[in-house]
């Protein structure tokens, strides 16, 4: 495999997300803006993949590999699923949390039909590209396999999942 070009892009999203904290409050209440870093994600992994002709390879995209990930990734899949449905619907209410700004959300104000089953799966394949394979792999490949770079990788993407204003918002 030829070596990877541009891996330096997956930076630029984590850097998108420190900066939209910079903004003051009333710019972050605007959706679009607080869906820029993502849109800068997806730029990014655009102008990656135009780089590297072996896009599919280093994103774990071959259809060969991914047969039997798929089994194991559905089971995994729908069973993480339940867990997370029955935490929201019967835990959280059972210890006195309150769920309902869930109905504010743009998910929730979306059609059924768009959201179920095809929505969902949807989105979470995009996020899944998104901050496991481009962000992570390609921090990976920039921070190195050793301990430390694994690490890092994992660290940076981790945290740029879990303070993406649009996935914090939603």
């Amino acid at each position: 495999m030829a070596p990877e070009r541009a891996a330096w892009l997956a930076f630029l999203p984590p850097l998108a997300t420190a900066l939209y904290y910079e903004l003051p409050t009333t710019l972050q209440r605007n959706l679009w803006i607080s869906f820029t870093p993502q849109l800068v994600a997806y730029a990014m992994l655009a102008l990656w993949i135009a780089s590297n002709p072996a896009w599919r390879a280093a994103l774990r995209l071959d259809v060969a590999e991914m047969r039997p990930a798929l089994k194991w990734g559905a089971l995994v899949g729908v069973a993480l699923g339940a867990v997370n449905l029955s935490l929201i619907l019967l835990i959280i209410p059972a210890l006195g949390g309150d769920i309902l700004f869930l109905r504010e959300t743009p998910h929730a104000r979306a059609p059924v039909w768009v959201m179920f089953p095809v929505g969902i799966a949807v989105i979470g394949i995009l996020v899944e590209l998104n901050f496991r394979g481009f962000q992570m792999g390609r921090l990976l490949t920039l921070l190195g396999p050793s301990p430390a770079g694994r690490l890092g990788a994992i660290l940076v993407s981790a945290l740029a999942f879990s303070f993406d204003p649009f996935m914090a918002r939603v």
